[in-house]
């Protein structure tokens, strides 16, 4: 890299990434910063994804005015890339001589983007879906809500494709939709629970969406399946890796309730079924002084409505919930299993009535399709999910709402915008941009070029000048003599 960066465009591949070398970009007011990205970011290795991960939240945090940009490798990135490095590497040459010579004739690229200044986009609105499934039995009865929230978040809005966080998440609500939507189709399996499914918009900006559906059933309507007999929400949140498997809880379930039941049945199915994989409860208290919540649970407990986050992740703070990194999920049907298992007991009261801990519910034709699960999560990773990417016709919602409403009845849309005066969150414009590299010579090169020219034309004046002097010699001795009278 150059000493000095003003008016230089820094290219850096991610494998050479860090963040001494990025400050120091910024810190000299380079012209601007590109990034490259290999095109398949799953065959990276995982050392470097974790530190890439780990930074950008930093990367985030840092104001600056130097542009930064994100770009997947192609033959020709990398052919840039390439001849810079050589023309870097150049400058430690020993001799002075070669350095000017190799500056002179390499050839440099100049960088153009095109595209206006970002704005604020003024009436961009979050869309969130909601199903449900009646139970039998009575008419106030117990309402399990299933959570998960599709958007995705990273230091690139185009290239957040959010596999684990929170494809799994979305993929697996998709499942047990299908999964219960059977068993409530018979009579013999129908049962005493409400079943209400939530997919929300905004997650990533402080779970909007959910926020704005709570209002909107609890404040400002009167009938509300929120407003009756909630027994639990459940909230999925990246749980499409790991071995491990964590019940967040903003004030842990006492017992006797069906909160306490959920909290049981998966320890007891995931010791009995699943050994592997290690369950836990983390304790949290909601923290209001913080700027943005924790998990989504937090935003149903502030509410008092009994509330858990099922995870892999033991942290709200882990990297890869907000990384343009995730793209991997692959205990996702394990993980579903799991927990299918586990609602399925709470719901039917297996444990009082005597059920072994590794009676399996969902087996044969009624067992969870992995590939189906894949399928989700392949069409989730296929295209960014950022909140500022997906509006309310995007293809995101209206798949989402297809799939929704061939299991669910009663299937609605709920929107969100931010408000005029104090607006919650704020998306701008101009998130993707073209780059143009045009190839030209260095100004030494034209200055070098000058000088030779100017050298050639004053050999040949020299030249000619010479020339002249000698053809008058030669005409004065070859001149014949007068003769004199």
């Amino acid at each position: 890299m150059a000493e000095v960066l003003s008016r230089r465009c820094v290219i850096m591949r991610l494998v050479d990434f860090s963040y001494e070398r990025y400050q120091k970009a910024l810190r000299q007011s380079a012209g601007a910063v590109v990034i490259i990205l290999p095109k398949n970011m799953s065959t990276m290795p995982q050392d470097i994804v974790q530190q890439f991960m780990e930074l950008e939240p930093e990367m985030l945090a840092t104001e600056t005015i130097v542009p930064v940009y994100f770009a997947l490798e192609d033959d020709e990135l990398l052919s840039i890339y390439t001849q810079t490095l050589t023309t870097s590497s150049s400058q430690g040459s020993s001799s002075a001589a070669e350095v000017l010579i190799h500056t002179a004739t390499a050839n440099g690229f100049q960088m153009v983007t095109s595209g206006a200044q970002s704005k604020a986009v003024s009436d961009w609105a979050i869309t969130s879906l909601e199903g449900r499934l009646a139970g039998t039995g009575g008419e106030d009865l117990p309402t399990i809500v299933l959570v998960a929230h599709y958007d995705s978040f990273g230091v690139a809005p185009w290239l957040s494709y959010g596999a684990d966080s929170n494809g799994s998440g979305v993929s697996m609500l998709l499942e047990l939709a299908r999964l219960f939507s059977r068993l409530y189709t018979y009579k013999r399996t129908h049962a005493g629970y409400n079943l209400l499914f939530f997919v929300s918009g905004g997650g990533k900006f402080n779970y909007q969406g959910t926020k704005r559906w709570l209002e909107d059933n609890l404040d400002h309507t009167d009938s509300s399946l929120l407003q009756d007999n909630v027994a639990f929400v459940l909230c999925l949140d990246t749980l499409g890796n790991g071995d491990s498997l964590h019940l967040h809880v903003s004030k842990p379930p006492k017992e006797g309730t069906t909160q306490y039941a959920l909290l049981k049945e998966l320890e007891t199915v995931a010791s009995s079924q699943y050994p592997e994989v290690k369950f836990s409860m983390v304790h949290k208290k909601i923290n209001l002084a913080d700027d943005t919540l924790a998990w989504e649970h937090e935003r149903f407990g502030i509410r008092r409505l009994p509330a858990f986050t099922l995870s892999h992740l033991n942290s709200h703070r882990e990297a890869q919930r907000s990384s343009i990194m995730d793209v991997r999920s692959v205990k996702l049907s394990r993980n579903t299993k799991l927990i299918a298992e586990s609602l399925a007991r709470v719901i039917y009261n297996l444990t009082e009535k005597g059920a072994p801990g590794d009676l399996q519910i969902f087996t044969e034709q009624m067992q969870v399709q992995e590939e189906q699960l894949s399928s989700v999560v392949d069409w989730l990773t296929a295209q960014p999910r950022a909140a500022q990417l997906v509006d309310k016709d995007s293809s995101v919602v209206s798949t989402l709402e297809y799939h929704l409403g061939h299991y669910l009845k009663d299937v609605r849309r709920h929107y969100v915008k931010a408000d005029k005066r104090d607006p919650e969150f704020v998306f701008y414009d101009q998130l993707k941009q073209t780059m143009n590299a045009y190839r030209v010579k260095p100004a030494i090169f034209d200055l070098l070029l000058a000088v030779c020219i100017a050298a050639y034309l004053g050999v040949i004046y020299l030249a000619i000048q010479h020339f002249g002097v000698l053809y008058s010699v030669v005409r004065r001795i070859t001149a014949p003599k007068t003769k004199q009278h």
